[in-house]
C-alpha cells in the first residue's frame, strides 16, 4: 500500500493464492501380478484369515491371494511376529502394535483380533487386499 499524506494512492498485491478443489487423476496404469495362494492348513492362522476375509468382507479368489501374499511376507502369518527395527507387531505388522487394541485387549496374543484389525485397516486404507498388495509391490511396505 502506498500512501501520500495518509491517503492510499496505490496498492500492489504481494502474494496471490488460488485454492481449487482436488481432482482425481490416474497416476499409473498397469497390471498387478498376483502370485497364487498355496493350500491353507486346517487350524492355522492362515485358515482363520481366509475365513474372516471371506465372511467379513467377501474377499476370496484373487483378493484372498493378495492378502495371503501380503501377510505371508509381512509376518509369515505369525501372531507373535515382531519387527525389532520398526516395532511393527503381529500378523498385519501393525505399527505400533497396540493400535490393534481397538479390536480387543487381547491384541498381542489373539490372531483373530489381529486379523480383524488388519482386514479393517486394509479396507479403510486401500479398499481391498489387492490394493494393499499393489502398494506393497511398489513401496515394499503397506
Amino acid at each position: 500500500v502506498t500512501r501520500v499524506g495518509g491517503v492510499e494512492v496505490d496498492r500492489t498485491p504481494g502474494i496471490s493464492v488460488v485454492v481449487a478443489q482436488p481432482q482425481d487423476e490416474i497416476v499409473a496404469v498397469g497390471s498387478l501380478t498376483i502370485p497364487p495362494a498355496t493350500p491353507v492348513q486346517q487350524g492355522s492362522n492362515r485358515e482363520l484369515g481366509q475365513s474372516l476375509a471371506s465372511d467379513l468382507y467377501g474377499w476370496s479368489g484373487d483378493e484372498w491371494a493378495c492378502l495371503d501374499n501380503l501377510w505371508s511376507r509381512e509376518s509369515g502369518w505369525s501372531h507373535t511376529a515382531h519387527n525389532r527395527s520398526s516395532g511393527a507387531y503381529g500378523i498385519p505388522q501393525a505399527l505400533p502394535g497396540d493400535k490393534m487394541a481397538t479390536f480387543g485387549s487381547d491384541w498381542a496374543s489373539n490372531p483373530a483380533t489381529q486379523i480383524k484389525w488388519g482386514l479393517s485397516y486394509v479396507s479403510g486404507r486401500y479398499g481391498t487386499p489387492c490394493g494393499a498388495w499393489g502398494h506393497f509391490t511398489q513401496k515394499n511396505w503397506y
